[in-house]
């Protein structure tokens, strides 16, 4: 399937508007392993007729790794540089497959002049299901379990715990729940810029932590929301050597794979 994604630029000079801006953060651009949920979010919209744009390369960072990291004077000047941007597209609705960048544009950037309708792409894609706009048969999920991990910048920041678990009740598959999940959901271990730190002292990584709960299911799928708690999730289930048997996967990718894109 060819993307062929056009940007606001693009559109601009077609003097178009897309319905939607697709945020796709640093993570979604540079990661080898983003990439390919940053391909099938761009997929699940195109098959839902959805147009849609990218900045492309006059997208920044939303400065959220410095903020968290203490850096204020720095994420200011990230997201006034953003904004100007946006506010000159005068975009309106935007989507983005990171909680923090999703996080960020809507609680953040509003008190810098940046007023935008910010969804996670779990809503957005929830929202094209229950519209007819985008079909899943269940794909070739039976008889698998699968079980989510809440980001923590979606789910206790946001209150979005519905969402991702409608999105995935829609594959043929179980859902099943780790002990800690929802509004007492343990985090990955990447928040707060944590991710981009060497590990504090400690008797455990939080990451293997939390991998193990959720390998304590026996699931077939670990479903994320985030690109780093796919990072995350991935390493703790290479640290407790089941890469052959368990697959950390995103909610785009899963419904993806079900429609067959």
């Amino acid at each position: 399937m060819e993307l062929n994604v056009k940007t606001m630029a693009q559109y601009l000079a077609n003097e178009e508007v897309p319905e939607i801006l697709f945020w796709v953060g640093c993570a979604g651009s540079f990661d080898d392993r983003a990439k390919k949920v940053t391909k099938a979010v761009a997929k699940l919209l195109q098959a839902a007729d959805v147009k849609f744009a990218v900045l492309g390369a006059e997208e920044s960072c939303t400065g959220d790794p410095a903020k968290r990291a203490g850096n204020e004077f720095l994420f200011q000047m990230q997201a006034m540089q953003n904004i100007a941007v946006l506010n000159g597209y005068e975009v309106k609705k935007i989507v983005t497959a990171c909680p923090h960048c999703f996080n960020t544009l809507k609680n953040e950037y509003p008190e810098l002049g940046g007023h935008y309708d910010v969804v996670h792409h779990s809503q957005l894609i929830e929202s094209l299901l229950k519209d007819g706009r985008l079909k899943v048969e269940g794909g070739s999920f039976k008889g698998k379990k699968i079980t989510f991990h809440d980001p923590c910048y979606l789910g206790r920041a946001n209150g979005e715990y519905e969402a991702p678990r409608e999105v995935l009740s829609k594959l043929d598959a179980e859902l099943v729940e780790m002990k800690r999940c929802k509004t007492k959901g343990l985090c990955c271990g990447a928040g707060g810029a944590q991710m981009f730190k060497e590990a504090e002292a400690g008797d455990k990584e939080v990451n293997i932590e939390r991998s193990e709960e959720a390998l304590a299911l026996q699931p077939n799928i670990i479903a994320v929301g985030c690109p780093f708690c796919n990072t995350m999730m991935t390493d703790g289930v290479k640290h407790a050597e089941k890469e052959a048997s368990v697959s950390v996967l995103d909610i785009a990718e899963l419904i993806a794979a079900a429609a067959d894109l």
